[in-house]
């Protein structure tokens, strides 16, 4: 008997040795920073406390991205009630602009080896900006690094050095300065490391357990998925172009079907879009005017001038497009897709003037002003009234230079009252 209590003894201890400690949630931030990202990055927090994990680990690459995702991604991470460790991962990595905020702002903040952080000095995506919107900008943002800094007990000096000075260092340089509080060299050794620090969250302070600990890694749904691909901002755009277009093409050729169905998906998805993106209206509107001028190009003669206009309304629009609330944010469309977008749209419209114009100065085809010109054969004898074959149609005709014999050659000068008013054709 007392061997079996032994026996049973032995199991539960090796059953206890062999089951894991804790668990440890990992997602992938690989993404510049925008709603997807702060969606992905909520339900990674939510499973982690759902799990009872000892910690999230959010491995990040980005190089920036949306100010107001940033904030809310920030304002999760200080009223977290589970350890947040962002993990700059893998080799070659970085944690810009917007990646810096949230790498400060992890209650454990780690980096690879061959991997950087800083450079996040607002800075201008449209051009020159005015000298006091550029300080009010890296006044803010050097604020809020202060706070995030003074929040996690980390180097306060140089988070505002990376704002107003747009410094960037190594994880060995971000180690020594107290930017960062780990250099692992893979997310094993990030585990390992983690294990007995301790973490102040909402609740008091935690000691982390994660030796021997299941790692878990929480994928993006598919849902997050197609936001983060919409979120692109060149996606968005691309969508609206061919959105436009497709409409075009469909009310100027109706019972098309495929260009009215295709513009009418692409314009929803590109609506979509813009609804997680912070859209410029006054740009989105200089789009819509630009297609207009383009079509009143080809039914009014402007000798080009709408379809100047049409150019300068589509690029000025283009570049209005993204109005970010900060400077300091990296969300742009690319210089490359809006020229040739450009260049495509007033190439097309071109071409379909210069159609318009040689349909404008061709010939009538048809009617009887299309007769004009052609050319016959008398069928009775003009004396000087009779009737000719012109284009195998018989018509009355009279001549205006005489007698003509049955059977010559005649040449059309003119019409009226549907009698072809003829010459002869030597």
């Amino acid at each position: 008997m007392c061997l079996i209590r032994y026996i049973i003894l032995i199991v539960v201890f090796l059953i206890v040795e062999i089951q894991p400690q804790g668990k440890v949630i990992v997602i992938n931030a690989d993404v510049p920073i925008q709603p997807a990202s702060v969606d992905y990055i909520q339900s990674g927090i939510a499973k982690s406390i759902e799990e009872n994990a000892e910690c999230l680990i959010i491995n990040l690459n980005t190089p920036g991205g949306l100010l107001k995702s940033t904030r809310v991604i920030v304002t999760e991470f200080l009223q977290s009630e589970i350890p947040v460790v962002v993990y700059v991962y893998p080799s070659g990595s970085q944690a810009a602009s917007a990646g810096v905020f949230i790498a400060m702002a992890a209650h454990i903040a780690a980096m690879a080896p061959g991997t950087n952080i800083g450079a996040a000095h607002p800075v201008s995506l449209m051009g020159a900006q005015d000298s006091i919107m550029m300080e009010k900008a890296t006044n803010d943002a050097a604020a809020f690094i202060r706070t995030i800094g003074e929040k996690r007990k980390r180097n306060i000096e140089w988070g505002e050095d990376a704002v107003r000075k747009s410094l960037s260092i190594t994880e060995t340089e971000a180690l020594e300065l107290n930017v960062i509080d780990i250099v692992a060299k893979d997310l094993n050794d990030l585990v390992g490391q983690l294990d007995g620090r301790e973490v102040e969250i909402t609740d008091g302070i935690k000691t982390l357990q994660t030796k021997d600990a299941e790692v878990v890694t929480l994928d993006m749904t598919f849902a997050q998925k197609i936001l983060s691909i919409l979120s692109d901002p060149n996606i968005a755009y691309i969508l609206l172009m061919i959105g436009i277009y497709g409409l075009f093409f469909e009310l100027y050729n109706p019972g098309a079907m495929f260009p009215g169905i295709v513009g009418g998906i692409c314009l929803i998805l590109a609506f979509y879009s813009m609804h997680a993106l912070p859209i410029n209206y006054a740009g989105l509107a200089l789009i819509l005017l630009s297609i207009i001028l383009f079509i009143l190009e080809i039914k009014i003669v402007s000798h080009g001038a709408l379809s100047i206009g049409g150019v300068i309304a589509l690029f000025l629009g283009s570049m209005m497009l993204i109005d970010t609330e900060s400077i300091l944010e990296a969300m742009e469309i690319s210089m490359e897709l809006i020229i040739l977008i450009v260049i495509l749209t007033a190439a097309f419209f071109l071409f379909a003037i210069s159609l318009g114009i040689k349909a404008q100065r061709r010939k009538p085809a048809t009617g009887p002003e299309g007769i004009v010109g052609e050319k016959g054969i008398t069928v009775t004898k003009l004396s000087p009234s009779g009737e000719v074959s012109v284009h195998g149609e018989f018509w009355k005709a009279e001549s205006l230079d005489g007698d003509i014999k049955k059977g010559e050659s005649i040449e059309v000068m003119e019409i009226a009252n549907l009698i072809l008013k003829v010459k002869k054709v030597n």
